[in-house]
């Protein structure tokens, strides 16, 4: 009798777990962007793991950032691609980003458009921590999988 649990504990290897199939379902570190607070969820995440994949995910195909050049005195924007570029370029040049959103500002009623208030802390090293404070400006759409994407982003930062 002994030796049949022994048996049955030998066939399990604890450096190959099985896949939890439950981790999604309440509360996993990823969202599948079917709400707006998803969005926010994976733009977290992404910069905490310094996921570009998972920040690609969130970016609408005709997305276009919008930011403020206070040295020009100019409103400059970019798209999707160079976003991805500078994105890229950012989460290999830090040693840590701390992205904290804040409250919601302003929300339309169908969710298209939402105002929200953030603290990012980006760390190039212990001696260079940059604080950027503001607020996203963002416009949000459904895509043909009913998950959100944004499709403008007006950066209202102090940065």
């Amino acid at each position: 009798m002994g030796i049949i649990p022994l048996i049955v504990l030998s066939c399990i290897n604890p450096f190959a777990p099985s896949i939890d199939e439950n981790l999604g379902k309440d509360g996993g570190l990823i969202s599948d962007q079917k709400s707006v607070s998803g969005v926010f969820q994976n733009f977290q995440y992404a910069y905490t793991f310094k996921d570009t994949l998972i920040y690609s995910k969130l970016l609408d195909p005709n997305f276009i950032f919008t930011f403020r050049d206070y040295n020009l005195g100019v409103d400059n924007n970019w798209g999707r691609d160079q976003e991805m570029k500078v994105t890229y370029g950012l989460f290999q040049n830090t040693q840590r980003l701390d992205l904290v959103w804040n409250n919601i500002v302003t929300i339309t009623g169908d969710s298209t458009r939402i105002v929200r208030s953030f603290n990012l802390t980006i760390t190039f090293n212990p001696t260079d921590i940059i604080f950027v404070d503001g607020r996203v400006n963002l416009e949000l759409k459904k895509d043909k999988d009913n998950r959100w994407r944004i499709v403008r982003w007006n950066d209202e930062s102090n940065f």
